[in-house]
């Protein structure tokens, strides 16, 4: 553990790299070379190089497929923005005008590990969901990922698998040994083949953090060798750790390095715990070290540690090993070697869904069931069952942790720029009232509140912003139902999901008006669209949700039209219509007769919601809540305190 708490010493010491000096804005033209490849941005395609020591975010506009290391010559527009991408500082984003490569990689190490990177995406090609996570086990790349995938890794305490590690080095130096034959006889040829090729395979897997950190430690074993002097494993973790942070202090701060360090003490303290029970036990023992470990850097980043991960990482470590050498054999010419390895990761990825919803743990929690586990310590004569009480308090706490899911009633869900509405019936039944703009956050929230399925889903209308979400769920999620009104309206994001779901054979309608759907306490009653609009939005399926004590009016994105054919609607609570824009009447507003309305709006540069539409809410008496403000808003529908 020593090792771990190193890692912020040193990081006070060396420091984290000063904010550079902004490029001027204007019209630019600069040779660089690529520090990464393209990257798939929220807002658009990029990658970061460098020119004369000064490291630029390339905005390009298209995808453009270029590797590390390619010289380059850029004219663009320099925006002089300071800014940070992938933890590393930028003096200034270019929107890339025109773009000629002058010069592939010069360094050999660089060439051939973008060689060996484009072979095997290229042997894993076409993509599915298990030949994605393969590219994640072998080269660390998770580009082919679907997010909700990846964030259910990570909510399993299983994202390390993508990480390239230690293992993976392992293997990458055993193939490399298999494959240099007579040349890797003895310990001194192996050792040079070993150090040859580490700077090959950290070239394809992209300087990643951990990979970086597992690399240095088998490249300073294997120069031991060839001198004659052995080290035992946390002197290679700490000279690892000090050589690379003297190299690059900026690793410090670097989330995949701290995890990766602390991991790695956490597995080797855990491997000396006396234990009895066979190899099941210690490799449990071994995966519970690395989750001690790490839990103070996930509650700093994440906010919640995954309370049974050491038990999924036990169930998944030989799917994974198993995956992984397929896989290398596969791409290496075995035939059916990839259909092995990519069914071994559906199952780790069939694993990974399913304790994603598993409980996750918050700091206070963790707080208790370490100060007990202090406490057993402490009294050896109570450890065990002071240990085990504090596990099982973690356990409990964490399992009850939906403090806000109403016994029947809503949740306007926090999903930024866009509507995502949980309703629960109150007998764990839900159903879902669009899924918002980003597929990772809708997971986030359905897994916090522990939903395991949806007997209902509504796409409200074919706006990004409300079927986005939606889309990544058709499969992935049991659903019973979609509703849908799309027509004579369509976009991208409306025939992903129609395509998703009909996929994923889940029934799609077009619901009635007046057609009502019974959902524990809670009726929901279809009120409109009443024609079909010339505006989308106003084609939005609009819901009356009635509960045993209050109403509550889930508007979708209706403008003026609409409300004007939907008059005489009232409810005690109102989801304020497209994020609170100035596209709604205001008597309509007023005439809804709310006594608490919700905007579902995120940060945006529309101007969402008008101040005259709070304005007009609270001048007649409507308590005003907003998910940017508030988060996620809970409304209760069956009790009237």
């Amino acid at each position: 553990m020593a090792t771990a708490a190193m890692v912020w010493v040193l990081a006070a010491v060396f420091g984290a790299p000063a904010q550079p000096d902004p490029l001027p804005p204007g019209r630019v033209e600069i040779q660089a070379i690529l520090i990464t490849d393209t990257i798939a941005g929220r807002h658009g395609p990029y990658a970061l190089a460098e020119s004369d020591g000064v490291v630029v975010l390339l905005d390009l506009g298209e995808d453009i497929d270029l590797v590390v290391g390619e010289t380059v010559l850029v004219e663009g527009v320099a925006t002089g923005r300071v800014g940070r991408a992938r933890g590393s500082w930028h003096s200034s984003a270019i929107r890339v005008r025109r773009l000629e490569r002058l010069a592939p990689p010069e360094a050999p190490h660089l060439a051939v590990g973008n060689a060996v990177r484009g072979r095997v995406m290229e042997q894993l090609a076409p993509f599915d969901d298990g030949r994605a996570l393969l590219a994640g086990f072998l080269i660390g790349d998770t580009s082919e990922m679907d997010p909700s995938d990846e964030e259910a890794m990570r909510l399993a305490g299983l994202s390390h698998f993508v990480a390239v590690s230690g293992s993976n080095v392992a293997l990458f130096l055993g193939l490399l040994f298999l494959a240099a034959g007579p040349l890797a006889l003895g310990p001194r040829r192996r050792a040079l083949v070993g150090l040859v090729g580490l700077p090959v395979y950290t070239a394809a897997t992209r300087f990643e953090p951990s990979v970086m950190r597992a690399s240095v430690m088998a490249g300073i074993a294997l120069a031991g060798r060839l001198v004659g002097i052995a080290l035992e494993t946390w002197q290679l973790l700490s000279v690892a750790v000090v050589g690379l942070l003297v190299t690059d202090p900026s690793l410090a701060s670097s989330v995949g390095f701290q995890l990766s360090v602390a991991a790695t003490a956490g597995v080797l303290v855990g491997g000396r715990w006396p234990t009895v029970g066979g190899k099941v036990a210690r490799g449990l023992l071994v995966t519970l070290g690395a989750q001690i470990a790490v839990a103070p850097l996930l509650l700093m980043h994440f906010g919640t540690v995954p309370v049974f991960s050491p038990l999924a990482n036990l169930v998944a470590a030989p799917l994974v090993s198993g995956a992984t050498l397929a896989a290398a054999a596969g791409v290496a010419g075995v035939p059916l070697a990839l259909d092995v390895a990519s069914a071994l990761a559906g199952m780790v990825l069939d694993l990974a869904r399913g304790a994603s919803i598993w409980p996750q743990a918050t700091a206070g929690q963790m707080f208790v069931g370490g100060a007990l586990l202090l406490l057993a310590a402490r009294f050896r004569w109570t450890r065990m069952p002071i240990a085990l009480g504090g596990a099982a308090l973690v356990v409990i706490v964490a399992i009850g942790g939906s403090a806000d899911l109403p016994d029947g009633g809503a949740i306007v869900l926090d999903v930024g720029q866009g509507d995502a509405i949980l309703i629960h019936g109150g007998d764990g039944r839900f159903a879902l009232i669009d899924g918002g703009p980003d597929p990772v956050i809708l997971t986030q929230k359905l897994r916090r509140y522990g939903v395991g399925q949806l007997d209902l889903v509504v796409a409200t209308h074919v706006h990004a912003d409300h079927v986005t979400g939606l889309a990544a769920l058709m499969g992935e999620w049991s659903v019973g139902e979609l509703w849908a009104a799309f027509e004579p309206h369509s976009t991208a994001g409306s025939e992903a999901l129609v395509d998703a779901a009909t996929r994923a054979g889940v029934p799609i309608r077009t619901p009635a008006v007046g057609e009502r759907w019974h959902l524990g306490a809670l009726e929901l009653e279809v009120v409109g669209p009443l024609r079909r609009y010339a505006s989308p939005n106003d084609q939005s399926i609009v819901l009356l949700v009635r509960g045993p004590a209050r109403s509550m009016l889930l508007a979708g994105d209706i403008e003026v039209v609409a409300q004007r054919e939907l008059s005489g609607l009232t409810a005690d609570v109102l989801k304020v219509p497209h994020q609170g824009a100035a596209t709604s009447d205001p008597d309509w507003l007023s005439a809804v007769g709310a006594d608490q309305a919700v905007i579902s709006v995120g940060p945006n540069a529309f101007g969402h919601p008008a101040r005259w539409v709070i304005d007009t809410l609270e001048t007649s008496g409507t308590e005003v809540l907003r998910t940017d403000l508030d988060g996620d808003v809970a409304v209760d529908l069956v009790s009237a305190g």
